[in-house]
């Protein structure tokens, strides 16, 4: 769950999946207003967080918001359409971190392609601490179904996205290899950030991240 959104303009993009990304999110009726929709997510996710996917009820949810259980279903569909608006919530707010970032890097005139790619991995961790409880649940095995197959989908997205942004030719394995590495490598310490106990730690990894990305990054391929 891991990857730098790569744009060329100072606003965040859309969500653009990939064509081999055809699982989708659940429809819904209607979506809340602001208000609603952050309780209701941020009750979700204390249930979620506190009970696991699958242990969660839909009434201890709608309890904690304080709607009802019938507004919680108009909504999301349920249980997994609460789950999957987390994960849509995760990720754009992660977009739109990263995309602000390199938007910002190439404004003051960035654009040594390792250098965006690193500053795009640290605005990515640091969401990944900001956020850390949400980043958590999302890696757990526990999800609901179907969820596996749609992080895949979205991991070999910002493969690409990430070899594009460091320009490597996706015509050659090593380069492929490579980059998947580099993606691994964040997603492997933004895990790891969930489980500091203070934001020194957590920006003591970061930077250790960084200049491993650096190294990495600066390998031929």
């Amino acid at each position: 769950m891991s990857g730098i959104v790569e744009t060329t303009g100072t606003q965040t993009p859309r969500r653009q999946p990939d064509r081999e990304a055809t699982t989708r999110l659940p429809d819904v009726h209607a979506e809340p207003d602001g208000s609603a929709r952050h309780t209701l997510l941020g009750a979700a996710l204390e249930v979620f967080t506190e009970r696991g996917y699958a242990e969660a009820g839909l009434t201890e949810i709608a309890a904690r918001s304080g709607l009802l259980v019938g507004s919680l279903f108009q909504h999301y569909g349920g249980k997994r359409g609460l789950y999957l608006a987390l994960w849509e919530e995760f990720r754009e707010e992660q977009e739109r971190r990263t995309a602000a970032t390199l938007a910002a890097e190439r404004e003051r005139g960035v654009d040594d392609p390792v250098d965006l790619f690193v500053a795009g991995a640290r605005a990515y961790l640091e969401g990944a601490w900001d956020n850390r409880r949400l980043a958590m649940l999302l890696v757990e095995d526990d999800g609901p179904a179907g969820f596996d197959a749609l992080r895949r989908q979205w991991d070999r997205a910002w493969v690409r996205r990430n070899a594009r942004l460091l320009e490597v030719d996706e015509k050659r394995r090593v380069g492929r290899v490579r980059v998947r590495v580099l993606t691994t490598v964040i997603g492997g310490a933004a895990r790891e950030l969930g489980d500091c106990e203070d934001e020194g730690e957590a920006r003591e990894i970061v930077d250790a991240v960084c200049g491993i990305l650096v190294h990495l990054s600066a390998l031929p391929g």
